[in-house]
């Protein structure tokens, strides 16, 4: 049996397919797992054991299609469910089966937050496409697999950082998932261990900014890294303190203990953190008190609908440093 496996898209979401994609190789007998995605999500793919051919989507989904076509699939799992996976589930005419978006669900709770939600992960949502094959959730988590390359030669980080350390995760797709610099800044100085910023090209000036305040405690190496650089720094860390973002997910795949700060979305959508069942890893959410504006939007935006953003201006780093001190110190 061919089973096609369909995300595009992000680092996160991807991580979040993983339960699903193993639990189908280990359950279905002789089944042959393909992966689409971007060719921009190669990196973090490729070494997934679990999948036996990978296919990428450049620009042009016409061109992905017709390659497809020569592929004789059984089943189609559409773990992404848009407008282009809809184009090709039509094309490919095999039996498919896509997950549910609840994007209506979620409009009323962002909007007139009124939560009708399942008490479901989107993990648990993945793994409900598998039903029909009698595929069942093994819990053991998320997987995140690094090429022998960063197994083999891991990242070089100075001296001050050569043993214990804290990732701090800088970066997000939206303004509005990302707690400020300032708070970061002084969430740093309450927290007496390494720490390693972790982001993109578009965080680096700013993982600078707090760096410079204390230089020899932060070490930032936003933009210097590739996807998997960065996940090899985060399973090297002893904590991992993120906005919600992927790397949120690459560190509860390698049973970090987290620290999550929520502003525009909070764990309610589905999205939080994922460890193996019965784990005794440690996880908190922080997250302002009594905002009745929140969460704002589905995903994130470029800019808080309130004007105010007390969704992390409020944030209280002297509680989120004493939750972050706790867990490192066991």
């Amino acid at each position: 049996m061919r089973l096609l496996f369909i995300r595009f898209s992000s680092i996160g979401d991807i991580v979040l397919t993983t339960p699903a994609i193993r639990c189908a190789k280990q359950q279905i007998p002789g089944v042959e797992i393909h992966f689409l995605t971007k060719r921009s999500m190669k990196e973090i793919t490729e070494a997934n054991p679990y999948i036996d051919h990978f296919h990428y989507l450049d620009n042009d989904l016409n061109e992905t299609i017709q390659s497809l076509k020569h592929i004789n699939f059984d089943h189609i799992i559409d773990l992404h469910n848009n407008l282009r996976t809809f184009k090709i589930k039509q094309a490919l005419k095999a039996k498919a089966t896509s997950y549910r978006k609840l994007s209506l669900l979620k409009l009323l709770l962002v909007k007139l937050h009124l939560n009708f939600l399942p008490d479901a992960h989107v993990c648990d949502r993945y793994m409900d496409t598998l039903k029909s094959f009698g595929v069942q959730y093994d819990g053991q988590g998320l997987d995140y697999f690094l090429p022998e390359s960063f197994v083999n030669n891991p990242i070089e980080l100075p001296p001050t950082h050569q043993g214990d350390f804290a990732a701090l995760v800088i970066g997000a797709s939206y303004f509005t998932k990302k707690m400020p610099s300032d708070k970061l800044v002084e969430l740093c100085n309450k927290m007496e261990y390494p720490i390693v910023l972790i982001g993109g090209k578009e965080d680096q000036a700013v993982g600078d900014l707090i760096a410079s305040s204390n230089p020899s405690k932060i070490f930032n190496t936003s933009g210097m890294l590739s996807m998997n650089g960065s996940a090899a720094v985060i399973k090297r860390a002893k904590l991992v303190l993120s906005n919600d973002t992927g790397f949120l997910h690459v560190a509860c795949a390698f049973k970090k203990p987290t620290v999550i700060f929520w502003g525009a979305t909070t764990p309610v959508l589905q999205f939080g953190a994922y460890y193996p069942l019965n784990s005794e890893v440690k996880s908190y959410n922080a997250i302002v008190p009594d905002l009745i504006c929140q969460p704002c939007s589905k995903q994130g935006t470029h800019k808080c609908p309130k004007g105010h953003f007390n969704c992390m201006r409020l944030q209280d780093t002297q509680q989120i440093a004493n939750k972050a001190n706790e867990f490192y110190s066991h």
